[in-house]
Order: C-alpha cells, then sequence, then structure tokens
C-alpha cells in the first residue's frame, strides 16, 4: 500500500521580539497621530473607533498615566485595523507638507530678491508664469523694496512684495 503524501502546512514562528517591535511601532503611529492637531486628524482615513479614541485622548492629555494607558489602548485599536497602510500614506503626506512648505518658501524668497537685484528681467517671465499679476502694482513695489534694501532699512515694501508671490504660489 501506498501512502499518500500530504502537503504538511508550514508554521510561520513570530519571534516575541518581533511582536514586540510590531507593537512598538503601533505604538509610536498611535502617538504621532494624537499628536496632530484636530484639523490634520480629520484628513487621516481613521475608524469611527478610533476618531473617538483620539478625541478621549485630547481630553486625557493632562493626566500623565491615564494618557499613556489610553495611548495603548489606540495601539491595539490600530492593531486591528485594516487600513493601517492607508493611515501610514495619509501620514507620510501631512508630515512632509510642512517640508515641501519650506522648499516653496525658500523658493519665493529666492524670486523676490532676484526680483529686487534684476527687476524687469526677472519679472516678465513672471508674468508670463501668472497672468493675474498687475505689472505695474509689480514694478512699484520692486522700485521700492530696492530703494528699501540700499538704504539697508527693513522694509515694508519687502515683504509685500513676499505676501504677493506668497498668495500667489501657496
Amino acid at each position: 500500500m501506498a501512502k499518500s503524501k500530504q502537503p504538511e502546512e508550514e508554521i510561520i514562528y513570530v519571534s516575541k521580539s518581533e511582536l514586540k517591535r510590531d507593537a512598538m511601532e503601533f505604538h509610536e503611529l498611535g502617538v504621532e497621530i494624537a499628536n496632530l492637531s484636530k484639523k490634520a486628524r480629520e484628513k487621516l482615513p481613521l475608524s469611527n473607533e478610533l476618531v473617538e479614541a483620539m478625541n478621549l485622548a485630547d481630553r486625557l492629555k493632562e493626566k500623565k498615566d491615564a494618557y499613556r494607558r489610553h495611548l495603548n489602548y489606540i495601539a491595539k485599536t490600530l492593531r486591528g485595523t485594516d487600513n493601517v497602510e492607508d493611515i501610514h500614506q495619509a501620514m507620510a503626506i501631512i508630515t512632509n507638507k510642512n517640508n515641501q512648505k519650506d522648499v516653496v518658501i525658500n523658493q519665493i524668497e529666492q524670486i523676490r530678491d532676484e526680483l529686487i537685484a534684476e527687476g524687469d528681467s526677472r519679472l516678465n517671465p513672471l508674468l508670463e508664469q501668472y497672468p493675474q499679476l498687475d505689472r505695474q502694482r509689480m514694478r512699484q513695489i520692486i522700485r521700492q523694496a530696492g530703494k528699501e534694501v540700499k538704504q539697508e532699512k527693513p522694509g515694508k515694501s519687502h515683504k509685500e512684495l513676499f505676501q504677493i508671490l506668497k498668495e500667489l504660489m501657496l
């Protein structure tokens, strides 16, 4: 009689250390989410249970031990959530927005300085890119900012030019 060979199921062993690392990752994610403002949390794809837990976390922030225990509860809830990857992606976008905003502000400052230094030769390409700008008003502000720079005064026009560019580009 031939013995039929049945495929044996592979048992995947997960070490206790790995389980603890995973638990710590969920705990850190929960802490990051709890530290976000309510407005930023609204952008995350959180379940109703997690939204309620975050609201309670906001109220418990003053009570150290209760807050710590509640963060453990949030981590446990996150472990049971299906869309953890979506939450990670949304968190990455939210935290990276601040970095992107800093880059854009640096670019705006650079454009402002170039406008003051070069004048019309730098303004024309900017007007082609953003036709809603008022050429006459921009030239006036640029000239005034140039005068303020030459006089080494902290300038009102310097700030005004930055604000106009910031509203335009952000």
